[in-house]
C-alpha cells in the first residue's frame, strides 16, 4: 500500500535500510574481504566485522524499539521491519557461531581432522549465512525504494494500523463482500 507521506517522514523512513545494507555490504562483504588480507599477519582483526555488525545489529532492535513511541507511525513502520529482519540475520549469525564453537570443540576435544572442521564450519555455518546476506541484501534494497516510494507491506499495515493513515493507492484490489 503507498500512503500519503511528507518527505521529511521518507527521509527518515530510509535511515533502518541504509544502515542495514551498510552492515551486510560494507561490512560483511567489503570490510571481511579487506581484512581477509590482513588476516594473516594480524587474525584478530578479523574480530572488527562481528563486532561492528552486533552493534549495528544491536542499535537497530533498539531503535525499533522506541521508535514505537517516539516517530511518526510510517517511520516506526520502517524501524520494525528492518528489526524483523535483524533478527533473522542475529539467528543465521547464531547457527554460525554454534557451527564454529563445535568445529571447535570437535577438534580440540573429539580428535577431528582439520577438514572435517572445515567442511563442518563451512556446509552448515558460512555458507548458509553467506546465502542470508544474499538474500537479505536484495530484500532490504527492496524496502529502501518501497520507502522511497511511500509503501509499506501489507502485514506491516495489519500489525501496527494507523486509522489516521491517508492511502493513495492499495497494491491489491479488494474482494467483494458478497
Amino acid at each position: 500500500m503507498r500512503f500519503e507521506v511528507s518527505p521529511v517522514e521518507i527521509k527518515k523512513a530510509n535511515v533502518p535500510h541504509e544502515i542495514f545494507l551498510t552492515n551486510l555490504i560494507g561490512n560483511h562483504i567489503l570490510m571481511a574481504v579487506g581484512l581477509g588480507g590482513l588476516a594473516g599477519s594480524f587474525p584478530w582483526v578479523m574480530a572488527i566485522v562481528p563486532a561492528t555488525s552486533f552493534t549495528l545489529l544491536f542499535y537497530t532492535l533498539w531503535r525499533a524499539r522506541r521508535s514505537l513511541g517516539h516517530d511518526p507511525w510510517y517511520v516506526m513502520c520502517h524501524w520494525q521491519i528492518c528489526a524483523r529482519r535483524s533478527r533473522i540475520f542475529l539467528l543465521m549469525l547464531g547457527l554460525l557461531l554454534t557451527a564454529v564453537a563445535l568445529g571447535w570443540v570437535g577438534y580440540t576435544y573429539g580428535g577431528m581432522m582439520k577438514e572435517a572442521v572445515w567442511a563442518l564450519v563451512a556446509g552448515t555455518g558460512i555458507l548458509p549465512a553467506m546465502v542470508t546476506i544474499l538474500v537479505l541484501v536484495i530484500v532490504e534494497s527492496d524496502a529502501l525504494y518501497h520507502a522511497n516510494q511511500a509503501k509499506l507491506p501489507q502485514w506491516v499495515v495489519e500489525r501496527f494500523p494507523n486509522p489516521d493513515a491517508r492511502i493513495i493507492h492499495e497494491d491489491e484490489p479488494a474482494l467483494d463482500a458478497s
